[in-house]
């Protein structure tokens, strides 16, 4: 268990608290680029801060307060401009960097605007993600890791408003043997009610050993299975935690990272990001659209959705309360890799307050132009991902779904 203290040092993320510093440290997606196509701005609340996303008439991006500073007006219903974004009220004009350029009822030979300054933040848009870095200059690099800059693949983006801390999702990833139980014996239970039984659910099977080693990115997490030996890529392989909020999955032709932002002490932005590689011969365009769909928590009548893993998790995630009461857990020796997680949140945390880079703060051009991650393929020894797509997992909403089965089935076959 931990002390009410420390839950509330790797719980809470606002302004000034040292984990709402480690995460300033960090770009964090904030949007699909897509959202800004048919509109001008977006409400954004990020770490505790409430902030609007634009694009203005030159196409450039801005991440603004989102309060003007004159009278408080929301700038989500601001007027874009060739230079920023105007407010509604008074027609004051402020720049990507917060600056008001413009207060049309001062006197021209006013001073007045040059005093005036709103919160501001880099944001810049890679693999169909607008990200926003809010921490001191000099800013680091965007990571590229692999499947942000993955050439000839097809790639959804889900997403979801978790009301829940940030930090009860993530540690859902260092914890391995939940696949047997609310994936598989759970499942199995929801296939059972739905008149769909499985004789054998491969997930199902039980945990034999679990691993986890700290590398460069992250953490690595190992697993066997019954029937696997240690010669499996579930072991050999494993895959990444990527720190400090991206879990990278998936199997043959689709591959996914899963990225929990923090938007507040007690509600999350989760992202499913996944490629989708085509088969042999298939070439995707360069501006193939990247679907945006969102992954419902629960159905009309306000119960879970529970019939698809990443409503399973969302279920398990939220259930622990707003924020997880730390103080009357029992860890046992199956938890190990959650305990190595806290400690490498608390040795980063320690980082930044001695003024150093923590993990994953990439500066380096060289190491930026594609991080490669290590990622098993032939995932728990079951075959096609993709068979079970439609119906078990969140790409079961994305709009094109049926065109990318038709695309990428035989991606899988060929690889077994």
């Amino acid at each position: 268990m931990l002390s009410r203290e420390r839950n509330e040092l790797l719980t809470k993320v606002g302004p000034g608290t040292p984990m709402g510093n480690l995460f300033r440290r960090y770009w964090m997606p904030i949007a699909a680029a897509s959202e800004l196509q048919n509109q001008w701005t977006k409400k954004i609340r990020l770490l505790g801060e409430d902030l609007v996303l634009y694009r203005d008439r030159s196409g450039k991006l801005g991440l603004i307060g989102e309060r003007c500073a004159h009278r408080g007006v929301s700038m989500t219903c601001g007027i874009p401009e060739e230079n920023g974004l105007r407010c509604p009220y008074h027609g004051w004009l402020y720049n990507h960097e917060g600056k008001c350029l413009e207060q049309p009822n001062e006197p021209e030979t006013s001073t007045f605007k040059d005093k005036v300054k709103m919160p501001a933040y880099k944001v810049q848009e890679l693999g169909g993600l607008i990200f926003a870095y809010l921490g001191p200059d000099p800013a680091p690099l965007l990571p590229r890791y692999d499947l942000f800059v993955r050439k000839n693949v097809i790639r959804t983006i889900g997403y979801a408003v978790i009301p829940c801390n940030w930090l009860q999702i993530m540690e859902n990833s260092l914890d391995p043997t939940h696949l047997e139980w609310l994936h598989g014996r759970y499942f199995q239970y929801v296939f059972e009610r739905e008149g769909r039984p499985q004789e054998s659910w491969p997930i199902s099977r039980h945990h034999q050993k679990i691993g986890f080693d700290v590398f460069k990115y992250g953490i690595i997490k190992r697993r066997v299975l019954e029937g696997q030996t240690e010669d499996c890529e579930d072991w050999v392989v494993g895959h990444p935690v990527v720190f400090p909020n991206m879990l990278r999955v998936g199997d043959y032709g689709a591959h996914s990272f899963q990225i929990r932002v923090p938007m507040d002490d007690t509600h999350t932005y989760h992202i499913w990001y996944t490629c989708f590689v085509p088969n042999e011969g298939v070439e995707v365009p360069e501006d193939y659209p990247i679907s945006l769909y969102e992954c419902p928590l629960k159905d009309e009548y306000g119960n879970f959705i529970t019939d698809y893993i990443d409503g399973q998790d969302m279920m398990s995630w939220v259930t622990q309360g707003e924020i997880a009461d730390r103080t009357t857990e029992r860890l046992g020796t199956s938890d190990k890799g959650i305990i190595l997680y806290r400690q490498l949140l608390m040795q980063e945390m320690d980082k930044v307050q001695r003024g150093e880079d923590p993990m994953c703060v990439i500066r380096d051009e060289t190491e930026n132009e594609v991080i490669t991650l290590p990622q098993e393929e032939n995932k728990y020894g079951v075959g096609d991902l993709l068979s079970g797509i439609a119906k078990d997992w969140n790409t079961r909403y994305a709009p094109n779904l049926d065109e990318i089965i038709q695309l990428c089935k035989g991606r899988a076959a060929k690889t077994v």
